[in-house]
Protein backbone atom coordinates (compact mmCIF):
# COMPACT_ATOMS: atom_id res chain seq x y z
CA UNK A 1 0.00 0.00 0.00
CA UNK A 2 1.59 3.12 -1.09
CA UNK A 3 2.37 5.96 1.15
CA UNK A 4 1.43 3.47 4.19
CA UNK A 5 5.01 3.30 6.30
CA UNK A 6 5.20 7.15 5.49
CA UNK A 7 2.17 8.09 7.40
CA UNK A 8 3.08 5.53 10.29
CA UNK A 9 6.59 6.72 10.60
CA UNK A 10 4.87 10.36 10.81
CA UNK A 11 2.69 9.28 13.38
CA UNK A 12 5.49 7.50 15.25
CA UNK A 13 7.83 10.88 15.41
CA UNK A 14 4.14 12.95 16.03
CA UNK A 15 2.85 11.03 19.06
CA UNK A 16 6.10 9.93 20.16
CA UNK A 17 8.68 12.31 22.51
CA UNK A 18 10.39 9.82 25.28
CA UNK A 19 11.56 6.23 25.13
CA UNK A 20 8.58 5.40 27.28
CA UNK A 21 6.12 6.03 24.68
CA UNK A 22 4.33 3.53 22.25
CA UNK A 23 3.50 3.85 18.62
CA UNK A 24 0.11 3.16 18.34
CA UNK A 25 0.63 3.16 14.51
CA UNK A 26 2.32 -0.67 14.74
CA UNK A 27 -1.20 -2.62 14.99
CA UNK A 28 -2.46 -1.18 11.69
CA UNK A 29 -2.67 -3.01 8.53
CA UNK A 30 -2.15 -1.57 5.14
CA UNK A 31 -0.73 -3.42 1.85
CA UNK A 32 2.92 -3.28 1.16
CA UNK A 33 4.73 -2.03 -1.76
CA UNK A 34 7.95 -2.99 -2.72
CA UNK A 35 9.24 0.85 -3.06
CA UNK A 36 8.67 0.45 0.91
CA UNK A 37 11.14 -2.52 1.67
CA UNK A 38 15.10 -2.75 2.10
CA UNK A 39 14.16 -6.57 0.32
CA UNK A 40 14.23 -7.71 -3.65
CA UNK A 41 11.30 -9.27 -4.42
CA UNK A 42 13.72 -12.10 -5.03
CA UNK A 43 14.42 -11.71 -1.06
CA UNK A 44 10.74 -11.92 -0.08
CA UNK A 45 9.26 -14.84 -2.39
CA UNK A 46 12.23 -16.48 -1.00
CA UNK A 47 11.25 -15.51 2.81
CA UNK A 48 7.15 -16.25 1.56
CA UNK A 49 7.90 -19.67 0.31
CA UNK A 50 9.66 -20.49 3.63
CA UNK A 51 7.39 -19.24 5.85
CA UNK A 52 4.45 -22.06 3.66
CA UNK A 53 6.83 -24.58 3.82
CA UNK A 54 7.36 -24.16 7.32
CA UNK A 55 3.20 -23.98 7.87
CA UNK A 56 2.69 -27.40 6.04
CA UNK A 57 5.44 -28.78 7.79
CA UNK A 58 3.16 -28.57 10.77
CA UNK A 59 0.20 -29.35 9.20
CA UNK A 60 -1.89 -26.39 9.88
CA UNK A 61 -5.05 -25.40 7.92
CA UNK A 62 -5.23 -22.30 9.38
CA UNK A 63 -2.98 -20.12 11.30
CA UNK A 64 -2.37 -16.69 12.04
CA UNK A 65 0.72 -14.84 10.83
CA UNK A 66 2.46 -11.35 12.00
CA UNK A 67 4.53 -9.11 9.55
CA UNK A 68 7.21 -6.20 10.62
CA UNK A 69 5.94 -3.39 8.03
CA UNK A 70 7.60 -0.52 10.33
CA UNK A 71 11.67 -0.52 11.05
CA UNK A 72 12.21 -2.85 14.08
CA UNK A 73 14.20 0.12 15.65
CA UNK A 74 11.55 2.46 15.46
CA UNK A 75 8.96 -0.13 17.23
CA UNK A 76 8.78 -0.24 21.35
CA UNK A 77 7.91 -2.70 23.55
CA UNK A 78 4.87 -4.47 22.41
CA UNK A 79 4.27 -3.17 18.65
CA UNK A 80 6.98 -5.69 17.13
CA UNK A 81 4.53 -6.80 14.10
CA UNK A 82 2.38 -4.04 12.72
CA UNK A 83 -0.11 -6.42 10.47
CA UNK A 84 -1.64 -9.99 11.00
CA UNK A 85 -3.86 -12.35 9.13
CA UNK A 86 -4.75 -15.69 8.47
CA UNK A 87 -3.02 -17.87 7.00
CA UNK A 88 -5.35 -20.73 4.97
CA UNK A 89 -4.13 -23.78 3.45
CA UNK A 90 -6.21 -23.85 0.28
CA UNK A 91 -5.75 -25.44 -3.44
CA UNK A 92 -4.93 -21.78 -5.41
CA UNK A 93 -5.22 -21.49 -9.17
CA UNK A 94 -2.13 -20.20 -10.97
CA UNK A 95 -1.81 -17.63 -13.88
CA UNK A 96 -1.76 -20.68 -16.18
CA UNK A 97 -4.42 -22.39 -15.19
CA UNK A 98 -2.78 -25.44 -13.06
CA UNK A 99 -4.24 -26.08 -9.50
CA UNK A 100 -1.60 -26.26 -6.65
CA UNK A 101 -1.75 -26.31 -2.60
CA UNK A 102 -0.44 -23.46 -0.70
CA UNK A 103 -1.51 -20.82 1.32
CA UNK A 104 -4.10 -17.55 1.06
CA UNK A 105 -3.84 -14.81 3.24
CA UNK A 106 -7.24 -13.37 4.69
CA UNK A 107 -6.84 -9.74 5.64
CA UNK A 108 -7.70 -6.73 7.01
CA UNK A 109 -6.16 -3.55 4.81
CA UNK A 110 -6.32 -0.41 5.40
CA UNK A 111 -7.43 1.59 2.05
CA UNK A 112 -4.63 3.93 0.88
CA UNK A 113 -7.10 6.83 -0.70
CA UNK A 114 -9.18 6.95 2.23
CA UNK A 115 -7.33 5.63 5.76
CA UNK A 116 -10.16 6.22 7.58
CA UNK A 117 -11.59 2.88 5.93
CA UNK A 118 -10.66 -0.64 5.15
CA UNK A 119 -11.13 -3.64 3.42
CA UNK A 120 -11.29 -7.43 3.58
CA UNK A 121 -8.85 -8.76 0.91
CA UNK A 122 -7.95 -12.46 -0.05
CA UNK A 123 -3.97 -12.16 -1.25
CA UNK A 124 -0.77 -14.84 -0.74
CA UNK A 125 2.05 -15.10 1.11
CA UNK A 126 4.23 -13.37 -1.55
CA UNK A 127 1.85 -10.35 -1.27
CA UNK A 128 1.54 -10.17 2.79
CA UNK A 129 4.98 -9.72 2.64
CA UNK A 130 5.36 -7.28 0.06
CA UNK A 131 6.62 -4.29 2.35
CA UNK A 132 8.00 -5.55 5.12
CA UNK A 133 11.27 -4.10 6.82
CA UNK A 134 12.75 -7.03 8.03
CA UNK A 135 12.39 -10.66 6.88
CA UNK A 136 10.58 -12.24 10.11
CA UNK A 137 7.34 -13.78 10.55
CA UNK A 138 5.47 -14.61 14.15
CA UNK A 139 3.06 -17.77 13.64
CA UNK A 140 0.34 -18.39 15.70
CA UNK A 141 -1.25 -22.18 15.23
CA UNK A 142 -4.42 -22.75 17.09
CA UNK A 143 -4.94 -26.59 18.28
CA UNK A 144 -6.62 -28.60 15.50
CA UNK A 145 -10.08 -28.01 17.21
CA UNK A 146 -9.73 -24.28 16.96
CA UNK A 147 -8.48 -24.21 13.23
CA UNK A 148 -11.56 -26.31 12.10
CA UNK A 149 -14.34 -23.73 13.84
CA UNK A 150 -11.51 -20.54 12.60
CA UNK A 151 -11.83 -22.16 9.11
CA UNK A 152 -16.32 -22.27 9.64
CA UNK A 153 -16.20 -18.57 10.44
CA UNK A 154 -14.04 -17.66 7.32
CA UNK A 155 -16.22 -19.64 4.96
CA UNK A 156 -19.27 -18.04 6.41
CA UNK A 157 -21.45 -14.88 6.39
CA UNK A 158 -19.81 -14.17 10.00
CA UNK A 159 -16.52 -13.64 8.50
CA UNK A 160 -17.99 -10.26 6.62
CA UNK A 161 -20.42 -9.25 9.04
CA UNK A 162 -17.73 -9.37 11.86
CA UNK A 163 -15.84 -5.96 9.52
CA UNK A 164 -16.27 -2.77 10.57
CA UNK A 165 -15.02 -1.13 7.58
CA UNK A 166 -14.27 2.08 10.14
CA UNK A 167 -10.49 1.99 10.64
CA UNK A 168 -8.61 3.22 13.37
CA UNK A 169 -4.69 2.38 13.74
CA UNK A 170 -5.35 2.49 17.61
CA UNK A 171 -8.65 0.77 17.31
CA UNK A 172 -9.91 -0.31 21.03
CA UNK A 173 -10.42 -4.07 20.80
CA UNK A 174 -13.30 -4.03 24.09
CA UNK A 175 -15.28 -1.64 21.89
CA UNK A 176 -16.94 -0.92 18.56
CA UNK A 177 -17.26 1.64 16.77
CA UNK A 178 -13.50 1.56 14.72
CA UNK A 179 -11.41 -1.74 14.06
CA UNK A 180 -8.26 -2.80 12.73
CA UNK A 181 -6.83 -5.77 11.59
CA UNK A 182 -5.61 -7.31 15.49
CA UNK A 183 -9.26 -6.19 16.38
CA UNK A 184 -10.60 -8.16 13.69
CA UNK A 185 -8.67 -11.14 14.09
CA UNK A 186 -9.26 -11.05 17.48
CA UNK A 187 -13.10 -11.01 16.98
CA UNK A 188 -12.89 -13.69 14.18
CA UNK A 189 -10.74 -16.39 16.77
CA UNK A 190 -12.96 -15.27 19.62
CA UNK A 191 -16.55 -15.99 17.97
CA UNK A 192 -14.70 -19.25 16.72
CA UNK A 193 -14.05 -19.93 20.34
CA UNK A 194 -17.38 -19.19 20.88
CA UNK A 195 -19.06 -20.61 17.99
CA UNK A 196 -20.97 -17.06 17.90
CA UNK A 197 -21.37 -14.36 15.29
CA UNK A 198 -23.02 -12.23 18.10
CA UNK A 199 -20.53 -8.95 18.32
CA UNK A 200 -21.85 -8.02 21.60
CA UNK A 201 -21.34 -11.59 22.56
CA UNK A 202 -18.03 -11.63 21.18
CA UNK A 203 -17.16 -8.27 23.09
CA UNK A 204 -18.31 -9.36 26.38
CA UNK A 205 -16.04 -12.65 26.05
CA UNK A 206 -13.30 -10.02 25.06
CA UNK A 207 -13.35 -7.89 28.06
CA UNK A 208 -13.39 -10.76 30.46
CA UNK A 209 -10.89 -12.85 28.99
CA UNK A 210 -8.43 -10.49 26.41
CA UNK A 211 -5.71 -8.16 27.85
CA UNK A 212 -5.15 -5.73 25.48
CA UNK A 213 -1.90 -3.55 25.13
CA UNK A 214 -1.96 -0.21 26.50
CA UNK A 215 -0.95 2.82 24.36
CA UNK A 216 0.87 4.93 26.74
CA UNK A 217 0.60 8.75 24.63
CA UNK A 218 -0.41 11.52 26.32
CA UNK A 219 -3.74 12.45 25.62
CA UNK A 220 -2.77 16.07 23.82
CA UNK A 221 -0.66 14.34 21.51
CA UNK A 222 -3.69 11.44 20.15
CA UNK A 223 -5.84 14.80 20.01
CA UNK A 224 -3.26 16.07 17.56
CA UNK A 225 -2.87 12.91 15.49
CA UNK A 226 -6.12 12.45 15.29
CA UNK A 227 -6.46 16.19 14.08
CA UNK A 228 -3.84 15.62 11.44
CA UNK A 229 -4.32 12.05 10.29
CA UNK A 230 -7.37 9.98 9.29
CA UNK A 231 -6.72 6.61 10.15
CA UNK A 232 -6.68 7.27 14.44
CA UNK A 233 -9.41 7.83 16.18
CA UNK A 234 -10.20 7.98 19.43
CA UNK A 235 -14.00 7.91 19.69
CA UNK A 236 -14.12 4.25 21.01
CA UNK A 237 -11.16 4.66 23.85
CA UNK A 238 -11.99 5.97 27.26
CA UNK A 239 -8.95 6.63 29.62
CA UNK A 240 -5.73 5.00 28.95
CA UNK A 241 -5.74 4.11 24.54
CA UNK A 242 -5.34 0.44 24.35
CA UNK A 243 -5.32 -2.03 20.94
CA UNK A 244 -5.24 -5.42 19.97
CA UNK A 245 -1.57 -7.06 19.34
CA UNK A 246 -0.33 -10.22 17.66
CA UNK A 247 1.61 -10.55 20.71
CA UNK A 248 -1.62 -9.99 23.31
CA UNK A 249 -3.22 -12.19 20.43
CA UNK A 250 -1.04 -15.22 21.16
CA UNK A 251 -1.16 -15.12 25.06
CA UNK A 252 -5.25 -15.11 25.17
CA UNK A 253 -4.90 -18.30 22.87
CA UNK A 254 -2.26 -20.14 23.84
CA UNK A 255 -3.84 -19.49 27.67
CA UNK A 256 -7.56 -20.42 26.44
CA UNK A 257 -6.49 -23.23 23.73
CA UNK A 258 -4.18 -26.19 24.66
CA UNK A 259 -2.55 -27.81 22.27
CA UNK A 260 -1.92 -24.02 20.39
CA UNK A 261 1.58 -23.02 19.54
CA UNK A 262 3.63 -19.68 18.33
CA UNK A 263 7.23 -19.15 16.94
CA UNK A 264 9.18 -17.32 15.14
CA UNK A 265 10.32 -17.79 11.26
CA UNK A 266 13.53 -16.30 10.14
CA UNK A 267 15.85 -16.27 6.69
CA UNK A 268 18.05 -19.12 6.19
Amino acid sequence: MRGFSARILFLFFLLTSTASAASPGHSSSGRGTADETPFSSDEIATFAKKVEKTLAATGARVAIVGRVGVPLDQVPDGFHYSHVGFAVYSQITTSDGQTVPGYAMYNLYQEDAHPERSDLVQDYPSDFFSGVHALEAGILIPSEKLQDRILDVIRSSTYARLHDPHYSVIANPYTLGRQNCTEFVLDVITAAIYRTGDIAKIKAAENAYFTAQPVTVSPLKLLVGSMFMAGVSTSDQAGTPVTATFERISDFVREYDAGSQAFTVQPD
